[in-house]
């Protein structure tokens, strides 16, 4: 289970996780697809030669040394991007021993420094991943340029190199149809809504991580500033449409949890994406006060823990799609049973 959701958040009922991202690549050095083998050795070192040190403890693994299931769960629980699992050739990563802080080494850049907390915490998040990078820039010479800033293999990283995400879950929006023209106003701020493992992927569960989407000519302040000033706004209307659902449609807002809870109390076959769908409602009535002595967190636990790597994690085997979908069910209705005691 991600150590990550044990922290505390603001706006948690809105709000899932907050996502800080610096890129950064070493000066003298190709950019990590064009690197030789030693090459790539040489700035794996020279990271690990300045975070030895640390007060903070990290645990250092390389790609190649993991399994692809190992590989897969990490990305399941956001501790590592996608691009960076599947390079079993150079890549590696130090994890903190909180799993709040890691840092991925030869993924598209030479350095990716990551910092993920629980809720709304973006300025907590950019102070951590601040001295991170403060403490790397110190014994380390940056590919940096006057005037267009932190160099990067992707252009839209150029500048300040900082993505920062907040990942966020909208259901009434998406069940009143509001949500798209939302999506589509972030765009023409410098914003984007992606799904829930990122770039490319699907927004399973009415889960969406809402980050700038470019980083040249803008501060680290301004970034943050303005994200977080959306997402409250975002929170607000995602709230105000949430007090119209339980006031104008609050049996059908009912219906809609509980058929939720039923279906999940007791399938014997459930897909990931039904299963996210039916846990998206749960955690809407259990945020909404519809469902009595549940735990909100929880279901995003749970949610976590039932994706394919993780279930076959948890039993030590991989399995074709209709076992996983036979011990997805067993895995929500044992873990249902203990919430509702």
């Amino acid at each position: 289970m991600a150590k990550w959701l044990d922290s505390e958040g603001k706006e948690e009922d809105v709000v899932v996780s907050t996502r800080l991202r610096i890129a950064r690549n070493m000066a003298n050095y190709k950019f990590p697809d064009f690197m030789t083998m030693d090459e790539s050795e040489y700035v794996t070192e020279e990271v690990l030669g300045v975070m030895k040190n640390k007060e903070d403890i990290y645990r250092f693994y390389r790609i190649k040394d993991l399994s692809e299931l190992e590989s897969s769960v990490l990305v399941e629980e956001h501790l590592i991007s996608p691009n960076l699992a599947q390079n079993t050739r150079n890549g590696s990563f130090l994890l903190r021993d909180d799993e709040k802080a890691t840092i991925m080494i030869n993924e598209e850049d030479h350095i990716r420094i990551q910092v993920l907390l629980y809720g709304l915490n973006i300025e907590e998040g950019w102070r951590i991943c601040s001295s991170i990078d403060d403490s790397l820039e110190g014994n380390i010479e940056y590919a940096f340029h006057e005037k267009f800033g932190y160099l990067t293999s992707c252009p839209t990283n150029v500048g300040t190199g900082l993505r920062a995400s907040v990942m966020v879950h909208l259901p009434c929006l998406a069940m009143t149809g509001h949500l798209n023209t939302i999506i589509d106003g972030l765009s023409k701020i410098g914003l984007t809504a992606r799904g829930l493992y990122g770039e490319g992927s699907k927004a399973l569960g009415h889960l969406f991580q809402i980050s700038n989407q470019t980083t040249l000519g803008e501060k680290e302040e301004d970034i943050i500033k303005k994200l977080n000033k959306v997402i409250l706004q975002i929170v607000s209307r995602e709230r105000s449409t949430r007090a119209y659902m339980m006031d104008k449609r609050s049996l059908e807002l009912e219906d809609k949890v509980f058929r939720s809870l039923g279906i999940l109390n007791y399938s014997r076959l459930i897909s990931s994406a039904e299963a996210m769908a039916h846990l998206s409602n749960v955690k809407l009535g259990c945020d909404m006060g519809i469902i009595k002595g549940m735990n909100p967190k929880d279901i995003v636990k749970l949610m976590i823990d039932i994706q394919p790597a993780s279930i076959q994690m948890n039993l030590y085997r991989d399995m074709l799609k209709d076992e996983r979908d036979m011990y997805r069910a067993q895995i929500i209705r044992n873990n249902l049973i203990n919430m509702e005691g």
